[in-house]
């Protein structure tokens, strides 16, 4: 099998992480301008979309089935299968009078599903390729996720909202939708069957064992200072976590409501066109200065760089500003701010990962940082309509306290992640 290792590697590594980003950014992103234009409300929109992070907080503790059972190729192309066979359901769902419940089990399967693609598309990519080739690769495998989040929170959403005006029944739209991006899974489903070479033997060995996986997970929270770790990890995006709930229900609501009145195929533009574009360039930035200096020196700069957008926010909830130049210049700042905060997260988490197990420990620290996404989104609406956009925007400004005290009594290396490969 070792002559399959790097084969059609050009081919495969971008379908198989365009497959990869698509299913997370319907979940999290599409989801919520869906139901707000199916008619719920804020509170319900951030209670259960925000449920459905909860199997990306958990995947750690299922990830040893996908090294113990079957091969990671046979695992992400089941998985892939099952998430198209469940946007099929949510499509044919929303035309029924359970369309809510019926849509959210869909909408369960695919987060599921997907979490455990993750597992195995991330291990497939270490098995199928040299070590050289893996850093080669590396560029090209995070632009087709970014690719990928174009495709479901931009052009997707613009489909919706061309069908909207087309039939003026939002359900029936969104049933199309949905139906479209089943075939489009299953059409890049294949894609990957027929493009990803054969690299691991059938036998799946006995390397991790139960004992030795709860030795793994108890070390992890050994180490030393975990808990500030924890607790850092848990609030640095305790307002950002919020705001993504709300920022698109904030732009599609009237302006008797508090929002902007935008319609959903502006919406998709100003979000899954430029807003992406931005957060890619401001990822791609946080990654070459930590690179070049350090954790140390940019840690507190990008932690303020992924809050103080947020004032933006409040801005344009405040004034009721609905020109068009001042939310495009809001998202792009919000955005970009993001991708370049969102940056030294990353690293951190990769240093809480140091040390033996550092994989396990990795997908750990990558559950609380899912779980610090959850429970505040969670409650997101709740709090919208209790104070209102303007009320709940500068929430979300004052939420940003916790972390900025937090990060002064962190201890890690200056010079953590200096020649970090970005």
């Amino acid at each position: 099998m070792k002559s399959n290792k790097d084969k059609n590697a050009w081919l495969w590594v971008p379908i198989l992480y365009f497959t990869q980003g698509l299913p997370y950014v319907i979940v999290v992103t599409l989801s919520v301008i869906m139901y707000k234009q199916l008619g719920l409300g804020n509170a319900e929109i951030g209670l259960y979309t925000s449920w459905l992070y909860l199997p990306w907080v958990l995947k750690p503790l299922w990830s040893p089935l996908v090294d113990l059972k079957w091969t990671k190729r046979k695992w992400f192309l089941s998985m892939q299968f099952i998430i198209a066979l469940a946007f099929l359901g949510i499509g044919l769902s929303l035309k029924t009078d359970v369309f809510l419940t019926a849509s959210l089990a869909c909408f369960w399967m695919v987060a599921f599903a997907s979490a455990t693609n993750d597992i195995a598309s991330d291990g497939y990519y270490m098995l199928a390729l040299t070590e050289q080739k893996q850093s080669f690769f590396i560029g090209m495998r995070s632009t087709f996720y970014r690719l990928a989040m174009i495709t479901g929170q931009g052009l997707i959403v613009i489909l919706a909202g061309y069908l909207e005006n087309t039939f003026g029944d939002n359900q029936k739209a969104w049933s199309i939708t949905m139906v479209c991006t089943a075939v489009l899974m299953l059409l890049i489903t294949l894609g990957n069957l027929f493009t990803t070479p054969k690299v691991e033997p059938n036998q799946l060995g006995q390397k991790q064992t139960k004992t030795s996986f709860v030795t793994i997970f108890t070390s992890f929270f050994q180490k030393k200072g975990i808990w500030l770790s924890l607790a850092f990890i848990l609030t640095y995006r305790l307002g950002e976590s919020q705001l993504v709930k709300m920022a698109s229900p904030f732009l599609l609501d009237s302006q008797a409501a508090g929002g902007l009145n935008y319609s959903t195929e502006a919406v998709g533009t100003i979000y899954g066109t430029v807003g992406i574009i931005m957060l890619s360039i401001g990822g791609i930035l946080g990654g070459i200065l930590i690179s070049r200096d350090g954790l140390k020196k940019w840690m507190f700069p990008m932690i303020l760089a992924l809050n103080v957008p947020n004032v933006l926010y409040a801005l344009l909830a405040l004034t009721n500003t609905t020109h068009i130049a001042a939310v495009v210049g809001t998202v792009v700042i919000e955005q970009f701010g993001y991708g370049f905060g969102f940056a030294a997260f990353l690293v951190y988490l990769i240093y809480v990962a140091e040390g033996l197990s550092k994989t396990s420990h990795y997908a750990l620290a990558t559950g609380f940082m899912a779980l610090g996404m959850m429970l505040p989104g969670m409650l997101s609406g709740y709090i919208q309509e209790w104070l209102g956009y303007d009320g709940f925007f500068i929430w979300v400004v004052l939420a940003a306290l916790p972390v900025l005290v937090i990060v002064r009594y962190l201890d890690y290396p200056a010079d953590f992640g200096k020649k970090a490969t970005t």
